[in-house]
C-alpha cells in the first residue's frame, strides 16, 4: 500500500540532483519537505554558525549516507 500524502515524495528521502550546489542534501531536504531551497540553505547555514559547525558533520553523513 503506498502511504504518499501527496506531500512527500513515495520513494522517500533523495538527494537533490538538479538544483544541488554540492552534495545536493539541502535541495533534497527542500523536495522532500515540500520547502524552498533557499530558505533551507539559510537555515542550514545559520544552524552551522550558532551550532558551532556541528551541521557540517551531519551535512556530511546524510551526503554520503543518503542515495
Amino acid at each position: 500500500m503506498n502511504r504518499n500524502d501527496g506531500n512527500r515524495p513515495a520513494g522517500g528521502f533523495h538527494l537533490g540532483r538538479a538544483d544541488r550546489k554540492m552534495m545536493g542534501v539541502c535541495s533534497g531536504i527542500a523536495n522532500y519537505f515540500g520547502f524552498d531551497v533557499t530558505l533551507v540553505r539559510i537555515a542550514w547555514v545559520l544552524g552551522t554558525v550558532l551550532g558551532f559547525g556541528s551541521l557540517v558533520l551531519i551535512y556530511l553523513a546524510i551526503g554520503l549516507i543518503a542515495d
